[in-house]
């Protein structure tokens, strides 16, 4: 029997890039579901779960009336000691089903720039991807839920990344293909030109930096599998 993974995604282009090939060759069988039109509930029994990022807020539940069932569903597998993997929308949403508060940190972070892990971090699976140069794209962030620790920080932010049970949480992208930015470049314009972003500058740190970063992306992921596994 094939070992499932499912992602939960809220836009089409922000999916689970470079990492699809890796779970593949592990013999995962992927499927997607769309928040806000699937029903969800598969989630909760797949082996693995990935929760993908989107450009709305998670405290927006008065425009986005799914966001109060979504976040209760991922609380209910991670309360279950099920493993997920949440990706900026979906890093938020695993602080808040801990009971961490979802806030927007008044400014946008977006393109290429270090990442560096805490104390904490050093002994993590996110220590390869200290220095390095990823890709963030958030106006959002969040406190801790208890108990958990920081294991990363931009000079800009300073939570980019968790651990809480079988749970982790990045507030950056290190998921996104960089052969394939330019659907980020157009589905996020509204986006971008509101924050003033270079885009042209945008899409060539991505062409440059965006290769390095994929087989530490890979191992990372890899690394978080055994982990939970």
């Amino acid at each position: 029997m094939k070992k499932t993974a499912i992602a939960i995604r809220h836009v089409s282009f922000e999916d689970l890039g470079i990492f699809e090939d890796l779970l593949k060759a592990l013999g995962y069988e992927i499927t997607y579901l769309q928040a806000g039109v699937d029903d969800l509930s598969p989630f909760l029994s797949a082996d693995l779960g990935f929760v993908l990022g989107g450009p709305i807020g998670i405290y927006e539940e008065n425009l986005y009336p799914f966001l109060k069932s979504e976040c209760a569903l991922i609380k209910k597998r991670i309360e279950a000691d099920r493993p997920v993997l949440g990706i900026c929308l979906g890093a938020q949403f695993i602080a808040q089903a801990g009971g961490g508060r979802v806030y927007s940190s008044g400014r946008k972070e977006i393109g290429w720039m270090p990442l560096y892990v805490t104390e904490e971090g050093k002994n993590s699976i996110l220590a390869p991807l200290d220095g390095e140069k990823v890709l963030h794209w958030h106006g959002d962030t969040y406190d801790l839920p208890p108990g958990a620790k920081n294991l990363a920080r931009s000079d800009l932010t300073v939570q980019q990344a968790f651990i809480y049970k079988k749970a982790l949480a990045l507030q950056f992208h290190v998921e996104a293909d960089p052969s394939k930015i330019e659907t980020w470049l157009i589905g996020h314009t509204g986006e971008l030109n509101a924050a003033k972003i270079n885009i042209p500058q945008l899409r060539e740190d991505s062409r440059q930096m965006g290769p390095a970063l994929v087989k530490k992306g890979r191992d990372m992921l890899h690394a978080w599998i055994k982990f939970v596994s």
